[in-house]
């Protein structure tokens, strides 16, 4: 919320200089409903305001007209990176566009307050929409969108402990320094937990040929999980393994994913998913790399290498990591899926958890409980 408090006070100035009827009290209610909320979510933004500034229901037409042109028509040279970014986030979600209402001035409002409801629910059925059926446009606002997304990284409890007021534990040590140093009973009592540490995160990416409908956007998710969690290592294979974890480790996600697709040579190619997972776990050994993370594999099954392979490969993955994910975005919208490729039936046995991830709600879905897989 910091800096854009002003920024939404200036915005209840511009709704009172219009003519509405606004008070000191509303702006600090739209402030403090924003603030619960997020101030860069131009839905957020949208409706605090409107339930918080609006008092009649002839003012909603004039209501969005100002909006529309206080934070989306701004000028070439609009040097307030605020706004900027509102706006940006706007169109990467597409989730809204703010009625055309000229002739919708107080005292001629007819059902263009309720279409503002309209448009969020053809934002929810978009968000359905497979990545499979969508336009390169959309897919690009998709990339945008994720690479936003917040992913909040799992943790284990390690076998420390630390000083915590609800704590089930007595911290005995600490209680006995206090009643050395008063020459009798300790004042209060204190406890202690298991400290927290976060768990590893490791992404193995299938950029094959048959995953070119989905492969960028699951890479744009790991670049996010990477953004939240430093301990996330990412990995793309088609017919080899290749780790670009330095590549997308760049504040741009533009800028990552461009490195990423130069530095990975069998993008859109084959698939030997055995060999990939082979050599990750040969590599994992080496440097201790996977050992207890949660290991995320995204990939249809179809493998074109020998099942053998692929069945020890996984054996030794699930041995290795704490939880073997598996993203396949031919399970869709199923509750239960029956994997139908050779690939998926190997490897099944040894899946914790599969996920589809064929369209952006079932990538939303997974990235918050991923936080509970810890």
């Amino acid at each position: 919320m910091a800096g854009f408090d002003e920024l939404f006070v200036e915005f209840g100035q511009d709704l009172r200089q219009a003519g509405m009827i606004i008070g000191t009290d509303d702006v600090l209610t739209f402030c403090s409903s924003v603030a619960l909320l997020d101030p860069t979510d131009i839905m957020d933004i949208y409706w605090s305001g409107r339930a918080t500034l609006v008092r009649k229901r002839d003012h909603i037409p004039l209501y969005n007209i100002r909006f529309q042109k206080f934070f989306f028509d701004l000028p070439e040279d609009e040097g307030d990176p605020r706004k900027l970014k509102i706006k940006s986030s706007a169109n990467a979600g597409s989730t809204l566009e703010v009625p055309n209402v000229e002739q919708g001035l107080p005292g001629e409002a007819h059902d263009e307050e309720t279409r503002m409801g309209y448009m969020a629910s053809a934002s929810e059925i978009w968000r359905h929409k497979a990545f499979a059926e969508c336009t390169p446009e959309e897919l690009n606002r998709f990339r945008r969108l994720i690479s936003t997304m917040k992913v909040s990284p799992p943790e284990r409890l390690t076998f420390r402990h630390q000083a915590h007021p609800k704590g089930k534990q007595l911290d005995m040590r600490r209680m006995a320094r206090e009643t050395m140093r008063t020459l009798g009973e300790p004042m209060t009592l204190t406890y202690t937990r298991r400290k927290p540490k976060l768990r590893p995160i490791v992404f193995i990416l299938d950029v094959s040929g048959s995953m070119a409908d989905y492969s960028r956007n699951l890479l744009q998710l790991a670049y996010s999980a990477r953004r939240a969690n430093t301990k996330v290592e990412i990995y793309c294979f088609g017919t080899r393994l290749t780790r670009i974890t330095k590549s997308v480790d760049r504040r741009s996600p533009d800028d990552a994913m461009r490195l990423a697709g130069e530095e990975v040579m069998d993008w859109d190619g084959g698939t030997r998913i055995g060999d990939s997972i082979r050599q990750f776990v040969k590599e994992s050994r080496r440097i201790r790399l996977g050992r207890g993370a949660i290991v995320i594999v995204c990939s249809d099954g179809l493998d074109q290498g020998e099942p053998e392979v692929l069945a020890k490969s996984m054996e030794s993955l699930s041995r290795l990591a704490h939880r073997v994910i598996w993203m396949n975005p031919h399970k869709g919208d199923a509750v239960e899926f029956v994997p139908t490729t050779l690939g998926m039936i190997v490897a099944d046995p040894f899946i914790d958890e599969v996920f589809s991830g064929h369209n952006y709600k079932s990538i939303e879905e997974f990235a918050k409980q991923l936080s509970r897989m810890g």
